[in-house]
Parts: structure tokens; sequence; C-alpha cells
């Protein structure tokens, strides 16, 4: 009977870093992490220490990437800008994203484990998908989030509304198609496969789903520059941005590329640092 209950229990309780640890050994004895953190509480951690490196890795191609969404200009100029503003400024502005994408990436990781862990147990047996119960979530998601009505009261929670029009989606997607991803990849047999592996997983992902809401961070950007004076819906900023830019799909899109590049190693080195520092733990 002992031996029919640790058979059944994985199926029970989901361990989706499973794939990674098997063969491997962790680095603290068994039950210290989750004697100090929880049982669950790694996930948390794991996801703020890859969004640290994350945001120190790329954050000087986030700086070039948002001055080509708030004035519209090529990749070079906004080079020229940061090289005139010199290498002593170049990680100026480095807390506010460091804090908030620590925070974020945190709850973002540790409520899609909460989540689909509780959802996994309710659906068992009842036939429902498992890419449907691991993407059905809501949460504050890559960029935080909030009550949309504080928009209207507070400055501090400009541009949330397309923050939320584009994490909601995002992260279903995100989730929902992360696991079927990988198993399309070459089966690893090793911890530098594995990491190869989510690195390629997170990074297609991460770059395809910033190309399809880009215009949405086009409009985050805008609102957010904005310092005082009255608000502005999102669909006003939106169309204020199309007018000014000629009516011009690829001016709205200008940026999209380094987007691009900047989503597959951002999101690439998340996932994979996220899922490496749950082995190591």
């Amino acid at each position: 009977m002992a031996v029919t209950t640790m058979d059944t229990k994985p199926a029970q309780t989901p361990q989706p870093q499973a794939a990674l640890t098997k063969g491997g050994q962790s680095l603290l004895p068994a039950g210290v992490l989750s004697g100090t953190l929880g049982p669950h509480g790694k996930h948390y951690v794991c996801g703020s220490l890859a969004a640290f490196t994350n945001i120190v890795v790329t954050f000087p191609i986030q700086k070039v990437l948002f001055r080509q969404q708030l004035h519209g200009v090529i990749a070079t100029e906004a080079v020229r800008q940061l090289q005139r503003d010199g290498l002593r400024n170049l990680y100026r502005g480095l807390l506010p994203p460091l804090l908030q994408k620590s925070t974020t990436v945190a709850i973002m990781f540790g409520l899609y484990e909460d989540f689909s862990r509780v959802l996994l147990v309710q659906v068992g047996g009842s036939g429902v998908p498992e890419i449907v119960t691991r993407s059905f979530r809501r949460g504050p998601g890559r960029n935080g989030g909030g009550h949309p009505h504080a928009v209207r009261a507070q400055s501090a929670y400009r541009g949330l509304v397309p923050i939320l029009l584009r994490n909601g989606p995002s992260n279903v997607l995100f989730f929902g198609l992360r696991g079927p991803i990988k198993e399309l990849l070459p089966e690893a047999t090793n911890r530098a496969t594995h990491v190869i592996n989510d690195f390629v997983c997170g990074g297609l992902l991460g770059a395809a789903l910033g190309i399809l809401f880009y215009p949405l961070n086009v409009v985050k950007a805008r609102a957010q520059s904005q310092v005082g004076g009255a608000f502005q819906p999102c669909s006003q900023v939106l169309l204020t941005v199309w007018r000014e830019r000629g009516g011009s799909l690829a001016m709205l899109f200008r940026g999209a590329h380094l987007n691009y590049h900047r989503s597959l190693l951002s999101w690439g080195i998340i996932n994979a640092t996220y899922e490496l520092l749950l082995k190591l733990l």
C-alpha cells in the first residue's frame, strides 16, 4: 500500500522542474530550502533571482529600445544618444526596473506554480488538457498590475491599461506553450543541454510575444513619459502616436526588431536561470 501511495503522488502534485532535476543532485541538503521558504516558496526566490540576472545583462538594450518607442528614432540614433550621455550613465535608472522586475517575475512564476498545482488537483481526471490548466491563470504578469480604476485617480498608474491588456494574454500563452515547445526540442541528457533547451524555449516565446504585443509597449512608453497633465485613455494615446508617425504601421513598429532580440535574450535568460536555480537549490 505504501508503494502505491508513492507511485500516485506525482500525478496529484505536479512538479514542473522535475525534468531538469532528474539525475541531478541538489547543492543543499534535502528539506533545507523548503524548511526555510515553505514547500513551494523557492519558486518565488528563483523567479526573483532570474529577473535580477536578466535586468543586469539587458538593461543597456532596454534603454535603447525605450528611446525608440518614445521618440520613434532608429536604433543607431538611440545608441548615439546613450553615447553622448557617457558610459558612467549607462546604468543610470537601473534600480527601479531591477526592483520592479525582480518582484513581478517572482510573483509571476510563484503564482503560476501555486495556481497550476491547485487547478491540476481540482480538474485531475476530468479530461481537461493539461495545457489549459497550466495556462488558465491571472496575476501581475511581467510588468506589474493593479486595479484599472486607479489609472484615473493616480498618475503613478499611467500606462496600466496597456500593461494589463498585454500581460493577461501573454502570460496565458507563455505558460501554456512553454511545456509543449520544450517537448519538441531534442531530449536533454545533461545540465548544459537542459539550460540550452530552457533558454531556447523561453527566448522563442518571449520574442514572439514581444512582436505580437509591441504596439501596446509603444502606448505604455508614451503614457508613462507624460508627467502631470490630464489623463489620456489608452485609445487616445495610440491615436496620437499613430498620427505623429504618419499613420504608418512600419513607423508604429519602429524598434520592434530590437525588441525581438532583446526579448529573445531576456526571456531566454529568465527561463533558463529560473529552471537552473530550481535544480541548484
